[in-house]
């Protein structure tokens, strides 16, 4: 074999060499990293009236929809030392929560836990709260933060509880201004908790 052949050679196996130590190292670096909460829940939040007249109350419905091969534990989970699913508005003045309202979650055995079902959340689940726009709410659109606190799991292994941040955007008017129902088809079912 000629020099500039078996030099050919040798280099054409050692840049393909390279290569797949290059996508090995990078499989091993990408499957260390565990995934982060957005590439596992969404979020959409809906509110059941446009606008909200002062004195009236309203719903705000956060429907959170979780990725194929994961769950979280429901609102009341099967163990005091799971970590339940929670909303908690931070309420401008103006505004009072009568309670939030949690679905049934579902129980479900897991590899982890073969002889006893787990109380869980999984697909989509639909988190309510009941406001009222009180005498004193400020007029015109509103914001009003809400933090989505879970721990997400999948067959194998659960992530840190993480806390998302979701936005209800309110447009207030004054009490007994016309008003009409918005997203029927999250708010004209009647919340189990």
């Amino acid at each position: 074999m000629k020099p500039s052949i078996r030099f050919a050679s040798v280099f054409a196996l050692s840049v393909v060499l390279l290569i797949a130590n290059a996508r090995v190292a990078w499989a091993q670096e990408t499957a260390a990293v565990p995934p982060k909460a957005s590439d596992i829940v969404s979020t959409h939040s809906y509110v059941s009236l446009d606008p909200v007249p002062r004195g009236k109350e309203f719903q705000a419905a956060i429907v959170v929809k979780i990725a194929t091969g994961y769950h979280m534990n429901s609102h009341k989970p099967s163990d005091s030392y799971l970590i339940p699913t929670t909303l908690t508005p931070q309420l401008p003045a103006g505004f009072a929560l009568a309670e939030a309202i949690y679905p049934a979650g579902r129980n479900e055995k897991f590899p982890f836990s073969p002889d006893k079902p787990l109380n869980v959340y999984s697909g989509s689940v639909t988190l309510r709260l009941r406001l009222t726009a009180q005498d004193g709410a400020a007029l015109g659109a509103t914001t009003i933060p809400v933090t989505l606190r879970f721990q997400a799991c999948n067959n194998s292994a659960c992530l840190p509880p993480v806390k998302v941040p979701v936005s209800l955007q309110v447009q207030v008017v004054a009490a007994g201004a016309a008003s009409h129902p918005m997203h029927p088809e999250i708010f004209s079912e009647k919340p189990t908790s």
